[in-house]
């Protein structure tokens, strides 16, 4: 699973290249999620051309709300599946820290969306958490919203560092993979249904480093921000993933 997260990043002209050096780049393949989620303002036509060209990409959305009605900005579930949306990431670093959104906000739109698109959960801890050697403290945490739910098998956890997150700094792969373990151990202790899920890895992975993640037991795929930018370097990682370096 390789999903790509442009946040506030994006222009017609900018989707049309980098589609283009996407078609150049990308080598065939079934059976890998791949997902792109842009400014929501570009969805459409992002999915337009996606259609036209006939690619097998997943459009997504950067967050959701809880309902439609009064609530101005806000973007409702009915409104991404209106809109052909396939997956939402929730509870991103930048919007916990930038919005001050916390774990029960998030876990309200979880309940709302988990059932109607797939759902991509972002954990991580801070620098100064790190340092604190609280890292798997707070993803307890952050992953307590799930606790005793029934959880489908189209969620999955994006564990993104935040200190890591555009830095070019990352943990070692191994230690990343430590980390998946014990969150996909957390989930299957404490949900209802004892679902293991995908869990993505999201923090300066590019295309000179992703083949080192992808080769650990525990690391599904990743959730990439900067790298995705351009449609070469994204393609790259993708044929990466699926075991055709170039």
């Amino acid at each position: 699973m390789i999903v790509a997260n442009w946040k506030c990043n994006g222009s017609k002209k900018m989707i049309q290249d980098w589609l283009r050096q996407y078609m150049d780049t990308f080598i065939s393949s079934t059976g890998t999620y791949v997902g792109i989620a842009p400014p929501y303002m570009y969805v459409e036509h992002f999915l337009n051309l996606i259609n036209e060209y006939g690619l097998d990409i997943k459009l997504g959305v950067q967050d959701v709300d809880k309902s439609s009605g009064a609530r101005t900005s806000a973007i409702s579930i009915d409104m991404i599946q209106d809109m052909d949306c396939k997956f939402t990431i929730l509870g991103h670093s930048e919007k916990r820290v930038i919005f001050n959104e916390s774990n029960e906000n998030i876990s309200k739109k979880l309940d709302i969306a988990i059932d109607k698109v797939d759902a991509i959960y972002c954990i991580g801890e801070s620098a100064e958490e790190n340092n604190k050697n609280q890292t798997k403290d707070i993803l307890e945490n952050q992953l307590s919203i799930i606790k005793g739910k029934i959880i489908p098998s189209s969620f999955s956890i994006a564990y993104e560092p935040v200190w890591a997150i555009g830095t070019g700094n990352t943990p070692t792969p191994e230690d990343i993979n430590d980390i998946h373990k014990f969150i996909k151990d957390v989930v299957q202790s404490s949900t209802e249904n004892n679902i293991v899920p995908t869990v993505l890895y999201g923090g300066s992975v590019n295309e000179a480093n992703a083949e080192s993640f992808f080769k650990q037991n525990y690391i599904d795929g990743a959730l990439i921000g900067g790298a995705s930018l351009e449609g070469k370097s994204f393609a790259n990682i993708v044929n990466i993933f699926n075991g055709k370096n170039l």
